[in-house]
C-alpha cells in the first residue's frame, strides 16, 4: 500500500489511540497492508519490463564500453580468453549458448563452472517442482477452498488456509514427490561435480601446480617444527613414502605489519600528491598537511594535535619503514620456526594418498592436509594453536549470535515503517503533517529508502562476516568464504524468513497472554493455527518478492554501480594513477554473497511451495533468467579472486538439504492443524526429514573422498622413479610457501606523467625502487642474495640512470590494467594472475621447487638471487657415467638434474635461503664445458659425481640426511673452487 492511499485518513487521525497504542497495534500485525489483486501481476510486469529494458540498453552500450562490459577479453591470456564477441547488438548471446561447461572451466575457472552448475540445477529443480506442484495443488486449493465469498482475494484461494481434512493428503503426497525430485537432481549434480573435479584434476594448470603435490602440516610440536622434523613425522606413519622436500615456516615477527604500514603510507602519499598536483601549472598556495601516524615510533616528538607537512612527513615515513623492513628481513632468525610447515612430493597421487591416509590421524599431534594455493593462505592465522583457534571461534560465533538477535528489532522496524511510511505517520504526529503536505516527495522516498537500506545492509553484512571469520582463525581465504556463506545463510534464514514470518504470531501470543493471563493455555494451544494462518497470509508477499529479484539480476548485468562509481571518481575526485589502473581491472566475483542469495531464494521457495505453489514458477523464472546473465558476467567481466577448485559444493548441498527439511516441517504443521483429527497425515510426513538426512550421509560417503582427493592410494608410474631425482632442493617450496613478507617487493609511489617536471622540486625521493626485483629492499635480505645489481636505466636515454628512481611515472596512455596485470600488487586482488598467464603456483622445470622429470632442460629461476658456488664433491661418491666430458667446479653439466647436490650448504647456511637464480647471475650455467685441461689429465675421482651409494631414505632420510646436512667431511681449502690454485694445481685425494 503506497503513501497516497493513506493520506486522507492521516489528515484525520483517530483520536481513540495514542502513538504508543498505534505502535503496539502495528507490531501485532505488521502485514496488515494486504496486497491488492493486481500486486502479483504488477510485480511480474515491472520485473520483466525493467529486465528487458536493461538488457536492451546493455546490448546497445556493450560494443562501445568494452572496458566495463568485457575486460577479460582484453586482459586474459590466450589460454583463458573467453570467446570473441562481435560488434553487433545481439552478438553477446551466441557465445553464451555455444560455450560448454568444460570450456567454462578453461575460460573462467572451476569455481565459475560450479556456480553455473548450481544455478542451472536450481532452475531445473524449480521448473520441475513448479509443474508438479501447480498441476496437483492449485486445482485442489482453488476448488475446495471453503471461503467462496466475494471478500476473499483470488491469490488467497490458492492457499490451503480454508482447505481441511482429506484433501490435505494431496499436500503430503506432493511433498514426497518434491523430496524425491530434489534428491534426484542433487544426486545427478553430485555425480556431475565429481566429473568436473576429475577434469579439473587432469587440467594442465593443476598438474603443473606446486600446491597439488604439497601437504600442509599444522599444529607441529616444537620438537618437530623444522625441516627434519616434518620429514620424520611423515616417515613415522608412512614409512614407504618417497623423499619429501620440506620447509618449516620461519617467524617473521612484525615484518608483515611493517609492510602493511609501508603500503598504506605509499597510497596515502599518492593521494596527497594526486590532489596537490592535479593542475601542475597552478599549484595550491598551501602545501598539503596531515596528522602524524600513531604507529610512528617518533609520534610523541610531534606537537600534539598539530598537523605537519604531508609530503615531507610521508616521504620521511616511507624512508624509515623501508629501513625497518630491510633490517627486519636481514635479521630473520632461520632457526626460529613456527608450528606449521609444508612437504612436497614429486607425484601428485602420492601426496593425495598420504593426505587421505592421514585425514583422521594426528601424528605427534599435527594435522596433515592438502596444501592450498600460496595466495589462498591467511598467513596471520597460520601460527595459531588449536586452543587459540577454538577460543576465537567460540567468541566470534557468540558475537554473530548477538548480531543476529539484535538485528531482529531493526528488521521489524524496516518491515513496519520503511515499507509503508504512513505507519510512521501514525506514531509520529509531526511527520504525519510533513507526509500530508509533501505526498509526492515522500512517495519517492518510500520507494527508494526501503530497498536502498536493505541493499546497503546486504553489502555490509558479507564484509562483517569475512572479518569475523578471519578473526575466528580461518587458515585459507576459500575456507573463510565457505564459512561466510554458512553464516550469511543462517543470518538470512533466521532474520529474513523465520523472524519475518513468525514475528506477528509471536507478538500476538505474548500480548494476548499479557492482557489475559488466565487464558494463557488456550492462547498457547492455538499457536499452531495462528502460525499457519500467518504463513498463508504472507505467502503472496514472497511471490512478489521473488518476481522482483529479476530486476537485481539485470542491474548486475548493466554494471550500474561500476559505471556510476567510475564516473564520479574521474569527474569529481582526484584519483591516483594506481586507482585509475584499478578501475580498468576486471572485478572479482563475490561468490559468498551470490551463493547466499541463491540458497535463501531456494529456501523461501521450498518452504512456501505447499502453501502458495505460485512461488515455484516465480523462483524458476528468476533462475532461468539469471543463468544467462551470470554466465556472461563470469565469462567476460568478473574474475575469481581466489580459486578453490569447486570446493563450495558441499556447503551448497548441505544447505539445500536443510532448506528441504525446513519445508518438510511446514508440511507437518499444515497436516497437523488442518488434517483430520487423528493426525495421520502429520505422522505420514515425519519420515520426510529423515529421508533427506539418510541421502546426505549416503552422498557424503560415496562422493566426498573422490571429489576431494586426486587419488586415495599411491600408484607410482615408475617404481624406480625416486632413484632418478635428487631430493635435496627445498628452496622452491620454501619460497612459494614462505611468508610473502620475506620476499614481497615494496610498492613504489605512482605519479602521473603530467606532474613529472615539478615533482623533483617537491619530493625528497626514497632509498630504493621497491617495485624492481633487483632493488635494494629485496636484495641482500634474509639470505636470499648477497650481491647488489645495477640501478635501472632510463628508457629514453640509454646509458643514463632513471630520474627519480623512487617514483614510477605513469603516462596517460598507460593508465590501464593491461600494463600491470602481472604485478603482484595489482593481480592479487583481481584473480592472482591465474588468467593473465602468470600464476605463482605453476612450476616449471629448473625453477625452485620444480619436480623435474628429465624431459626438458631446466629453465631460468624465478627469484632474484645469486647462487652459491658449490664445493668439490666428495671422492667417496660414485663417479659419473659420463666419462668423456669433464666440468670444472662451479659449472653445471648441461641438461643435468635440477636437484644436483650443492655441498656448499653446510650447517651454517640452510638450503632454505640459498636457492639459485639464473635471471640475475649464472647466465652461462648451461653452456658448453670450459676446456681447462687436456683430456685425460684429471683423475676420474675428480669428475663430477652424481649420487651417494644407496637409495632414498638411507643415512637418516636421504642422501644428505634430514634437513639436507652433509654426510661427509670437508676436505680443506684446496678443494674450495673459490681458491686461487683450485684450477692451477692437480689435487690428490687425502685419506
Amino acid at each position: 500500500m503506497d503513501v497516497w492511499t493513506h493520506v486522507q485518513h492521516l489528515k484525520f487521525p483517530r483520536q481513540d489511540m495514542n502513538p504508543a497504542e498505534e505502535l503496539l497495534q502495528l507490531l501485532r500485525n505488521p502485514f496488515k497492508q494486504t496486497l491488492t489483486d493486481g500486486a502479483i501481476w504488477s510485480a511480474l510486469g515491472t520485473s520483466l519490463g525493467f529486465t528487458a529494458f536493461i538488457a536492451i540498453a546493455f546490448s546497445f552500450l556493450r560494443p562501445y564500453n568494452t572496458v566495463v562490459y568485457a575486460p577479460k577479453l582484453k586482459h586474459a591470456d590466450e589460454e583463458h580468453a573467453p570467446p570473441p564477441i562481435g560488434k553487433g547488438y545481439l552478438a553477446w548471446i551466441p557465445p553464451l549458448w555455444k560455450t560448454t561447461e568444460k570450456e567454462m572451466i578453461a575460460h573462467a575457472g572451476m569455481d565459475a563452472a560450479l556456480f553455473l552448475r548450481f544455478t542451472i540445477m536450481c532452475r531445473n529443480i524449480f521448473l520441475t517442482l513448479g509443474v508438479v506442484g501447480c498441476a496437483i495443488l492449485l486445482p485442489i486449493y482453488y476448488t475446495l477452498n471453503s471461503d467462496k465469498t466475494g471478500n476473499q482475494k483470488w491469490f488467497m484461494r490458492l492457499t490451503p488456509s480454508n482447505v481441511n481434512d482429506q484433501p490435505i493428503w494431496a499436500l503430503v503426497v506432493t511433498s514426497y514427490l518434491f523430496n524425491f525430485i530434489i534428491i534426484g537432481f542433487l544426486w545427478w549434480n553430485y555425480r556431475r561435480v565429481l566429473q568436473l573435479r576429475r577434469i579439473y584434476f587432469e587440467s594442465k594448470e593443476y598438474q603443473q601446480s606446486l600446491s597439488a603435490r604439497t601437504l600442509m602440516l599444522n599444529d607441529l610440536p616444537k620438537k618437530y617444527a623444522n625441516d627434519e622434523g616434518i620429514a620424520r613425522i611423515i616417515d613415522d606413519v608412512i614409512p614407504h613414502a618417497s623423499f619429501a622436500r620440506t620447509a618449516a615456516a620461519r617467524n617473521v615477527k612484525d615484518l608483515p605489519d611493517l609492510i602493511q604500514q609501508h603500503d598504506h603510507t605509499v597510497r596515502k602519499l599518492e593521494k596527497v600528491l594526486a590532489k596537490y598536483l592535479k593542475d601542475p601549472q597552478h599549484l595550491p598556495p598551501a602545501r598539503p598537511t596531515c596528522y602524524p601516524s600513531k604507529k610512528d615510533p617518533s609520534y610523541s616528538t610531534y606537537p600534539k594535535g598539530q598537523k605537519v607537512d604531508a609530503i615531507e612527513y610521508l616521504t620521511q615515513r616511507i624512508r624509515e619503514l623501508e629501513i625497518e623492513v630491510k633490517e627486519a628481513r636481514a635479521n630473520i632468525d632461520k632457526r626460529n620456526t613456527l608450528s606449521y610447515g609444508f612437504a612436497s612430493y614429486d607425484d601428485i597421487s602420492e601426496a593425495h594418498s598420504i593426505a587421505y591416509a592421514l585425514r583422521k590421524k594426528k601424528p605427534q599431534g599435527a594435522t596433515i592436509v592438502l596444501a592450498p594455493r600460496p595466495n589462498d593462505i591467511i598467513w596471520d592465522n597460520m601460527p595459531l594453536t588449536p586452543a587459540n583457534r577454538s577460543w576465537r571461534r567460540i567468541i566470534i560465533n557468540f558475537w554473530i549470535a548477538i548480531l543476529t538477535i539484535v538485528w531482529v528489532a531493526p528488521s521489524a522496524m524496516i518491515a513496519i515503517f520503511l515499507v509503508n511510511l504512513s505507519n510512521l505517520g501514525l506514531v509520529w504526529p509531526a511527520f504525519q503533517t510533513q507526509l500530508s503536505t509533501n505526498t509526492g516527495f515522500w512517495s519517492i522516498v518510500q520507494g527508494v529508502a526501503s530497498p536502498g537500506i536493505l541493499s546497503l545492509v546486504y553489502l555490509v553484512l558479507p564484509i562483517i562476516f569475512r572479518r569475523l571469520s578471519i578473526r575466528a582463525g580461518d587458515r585459507t581465504k576459500t575456507g573463510r568464504e565457505r564459512h561466510v556463506v554458512a553464516k550469511l545463510y543462517a543470518f538470512f534464514v533466521f532474520n529474513n524468513l523465520i523472524v519475518f514470518c513468525f514475528f506477528s504470531t509471536i507478538w500476538n501470543l505474548v500480548s494476548s497472554v499479557a492482557n489475559d493471563p488466565q487464558k494463557a493455555w488456550d492462547t498457547l494451544s492455538n499457536f499452531g493455527i495462528t502460525l499457519f494462518i500467518s504463513l498463508c497470509d504472507i505467502s503472496s508477499f514472497w511471490v512478489t518478492w521473488l518476481l522482483q529479484r529479476n530486476l537485481g539480476a539485470a542491474i548486475d548485468l548493466a554494471q550500474l554501480w561500476t559505471l556510476i562509481y567510475s564516473f564520479f571518481m574521474r569527474k569529481f575526485s582526484s584519483p591516483t594513477p594506481r586507482e585509475m589502473i584499478e578501475l580498468t581491472a576486471p572485478p572479482s566475483f563475490d561468490y559468498a554473497s551470490y551463493y547466499n542469495y541463491f540458497l535463501f531464494y531456494s529456501t523461501v521457495a521450498l518452504c512456501f511451495a505447499g502453501l502458495q505453489p505460485l512461488v515455484l514458477p516465480a523462483a524458476a523464472l528468476y533462475f532461468a533468467i539469471d543463468v544467462w546473465l551470470k554466465k556472461y558476467l563470469l565469462l567476460y567481466i568478473f574474475v575469481t579472486k581466489t580459486e578453490s577448485g569447486g570446493m563450495f559444493w558441499r556447503v551448497l548441498f548441505n544447505r539445500f538439504v536443510f532448506g528441504t527439511i525446513l519445508s518438510n516441517l511446514v508440511v507437518f504443521l499444515t497436516a497437523w492443524v488442518h488434517g483430520d483429527g487423528t493426525h495421520e497425515m502429520a505422522f505420514a510426513s515425519i519420515p520426510l526429514p529423515f529421508i533427506m538426512i539418510i541421502f546426505k550421509i549416503y552422498c557424503s560417503k560415496t562422493f566426498d573422498d573422490k571429489i576431494h582427493f586426486y587419488s586415495t592410494r599411491n600408484i607410482q608410474k615408475h617404481p624406480e622413479g625416486v632413484m632418478q631425482k635428487d631430493p635435496l632442493r627445498s628452496v622452491g617450496l620454501a619460497h612459494r610457501f614462505g611468508h610473502p613478507a620475506l620476499y614481497k617487493p615494496l610498492i613504489t609511489p605512482m605519479v602521473h606523467a603530467k606532474a613529472q617536471n615539478i615533482l623533483a622540486s617537491i619530493y625528497k625521493g626514497r632509498l630504493s625502487d621497491g617495485r624492481d626485483a633487483y632493488s635494494g629492499d629485496t636484495m641482500s635480505t634474509s639470505g636470499y642474495s648477497d650481491a647488489y645489481v645495477m640501478n635501472p636505466m632510463n628508457a629514453g636515454k640509454p646509458g643514463k640512470s632513471a630520474n627519480l628512481p623512487g617514483f614510477e611515472i605513469v603516462p596517460e596512455s598507460r593508465l590501464d590494467f593491461e600494463y600491470y596485470k602481472t604485478r603482484a600488487e595489482f593481480a592479487s586482488e583481481h584473480g592472482g594472475g591465474n588468467i593473465f598467464g602468470r600464476s605463482d603456483d605453476i612450476i616449471r622445470p629448473g625453477t625452485p621447487g620444480s619436480m623435474w622429470t628429465g624431459s626438458e632442460p631446466p629453465s631460468r629461476s624465478g627469484s632474484p638471487t645469486i647462487p652459491s658456488i658449490p664445493r668439490m664433491d666428495s671422492p667417496s661418491r660414485l663417479p659419473s657415467s659420463d666419462i668423456g666430458t669433464t666440468y670444472p667446479g662451479g659449472y653445471s653439466q648441461p641438461m643435468g638434474s635440477p636437484y644436483t647436490s650443492d655441498m656448499g650448504n653446510g650447517r651454517s647456511r640452510s638450503p632454505f635461503y640459498s636457492h639459485g637464480n639464473d635471471s640475475g647471475s649464472n647466465l652461462v650455467g648451461n653452456a658448453a664445458a670450459m676446456p681447462v685441461a687436456a683430456p685425460g689429465t684429471r683423475e676420474r675421482s675428480q669428475e663430477r659425481p652424481l649420487r651417494a651409494p644407496g637409495g632414498v631414505g638411507m643415512l637418516g632420510g636421504g642422501p644428505r640426511g634430514y634437513g639436507g646436512l652433509p654426510q661427509e667431511e670437508d676436505f680443506g681449502p684446496e678443494h674450495d673452487p673459490m681458491q686461487y690454485n683450485y684450477f692451477r694445481e692437480a689435487r690428490t685425494r687425502r685419506y
